[in-house]
């Protein structure tokens, strides 16, 4: 505990290609919150290299650690506890950010917090406004595609997830298909703004189900390339990627809409660094002003991998003593329902 009661959670986060340490006063304050980013790196391979990955945080953990605690003007002696994310992620890169962790927590004999990574994605919009319950969170990253109801703070209950590709990593391959950079969600978001929606493509799990399905969408966009290609005709890049992202949208806010209206929640939180697409982002916006709804979008810095939701989410696991022992390890598919 800091100076005066203040709790200051130490966070650390490398699940998968940023490597990111955070310090966050009381859950909510952000003092500071470095971001290493290895997209430059990866961008040749044309998505993450595990290894590569690994490597790169271990090279950058103690110098973005040491940048966060000189930012926030405290050193770790200031430290209440130490949040770090254990799963889900690239194992590799997972045990890097659990290692500094486990060393700071035992030297500086400080509560050790194991958090789930979506979790973090999920109170990454506590920093922006306090959390209201009961609440509906639509997770859309690379990864994860998931509603989430909430009743209380840690208490996650899955409505419904994807059951093949997630809407973040369905972007990424009709990227590669249309030749556009690695990652390819802003690419599609900002070609989508110039292009119409005129190519027929399908809408998957449009049922009572709250799961997704972008497998299918995704084929229909290369099967629809191939076709053209083979006859010799040419799809406006446009058209194809504001098509793509109507059908990704339309799903997603439909049974978002539902979930709310079942649940009889008032604030929605979107969370993932898909939350970062300005077409979901306005779409979610337009329905929730529809039906009298919060909706709390986290700054584009906070969509993506970052600490400082990590430390968020672990202040709340700290105040509940939802420690860990030092025994703890990475889980690369660690399900939400763990928490």
């Amino acid at each position: 505990m800091g100076e005066f009661g203040m709790t200051y959670i130490l966070a650390i986060e490398t699940s998968c290609d940023e490597t990111s340490v955070a310090v966050v006063k009381d859950g909510q304050t952000i003092l500071s919150n470095i971001v290493s980013s290895q997209i430059d790196v990866h961008k040749r391979f044309g998505g993450v290299v595990p290894e590569v990955a690994s490597r790169k945080h271990v090279e950058g953990i103690n110098f973005i650690l040491d940048e966060a605690l000189r930012e926030a003007n405290l050193t770790l002696d200031d430290i209440s506890a130490i949040a770090v994310t254990y799963g889900p992620g690239l194992i590799g890169a997972l045990l890097v950010g659990i290692a500094a962790a486990k060393a700071i927590a035992f030297a500086k004999e400080i509560p050790l917090i194991g958090v789930h990574h979506i979790a973090g994605h999920i109170y990454a919009n506590h920093l922006v406004k306090p959390l209201q319950f009961p609440l509906i969170a639509l997770v859309v990253s690379g990864g994860h595609t998931e509603l989430v109801y909430m009743k209380d703070h840690l208490q996650f209950e899955i409505l419904g997830q994807t059951r093949d590709d997630a809407a973040g990593e369905a972007y990424d391959k009709v990227a590669r298909v249309l030749k556009l950079p690695y990652p390819g969600g802003p690419h599609i978001d900002r070609l989508a703004k110039e292009g119409k929606p005129v190519i027929p493509l399908p809408r998957a799990l449009m049922d009572d189900s709250y799961d997704f399905s972008f497998s299918g969408l995704k084929s229909a966009v290369i099967n629809t390339m191939h076709h053209a290609e083979q006859k010799g005709t040419k799809i406006s890049q446009e058209d194809m990627a504001a098509s793509f992202q109507e059908a990704v949208v339309e799903v997603l806010v439909e049974k978002t809409m539902r979930a709310i209206k079942e649940k009889q929640v008032k604030h929605l939180i979107l969370a993932g660094g898909v939350a970062a697409n300005q077409g979901l982002r306005s779409n979610l916006q337009h329905v929730c002003k529809q039906l009298d709804v919060e909706l709390t979008i986290p700054p584009l810095a906070l969509c993506t991998d970052n600490a400082a939701m990590i430390a968020s989410a672990g202040y709340f696991y700290h105040i509940k003593r939802k420690w860990s022992t030092l025994d703890l390890n990475g889980v690369a598919g660690l399900a939400l329902t763990t928490v």
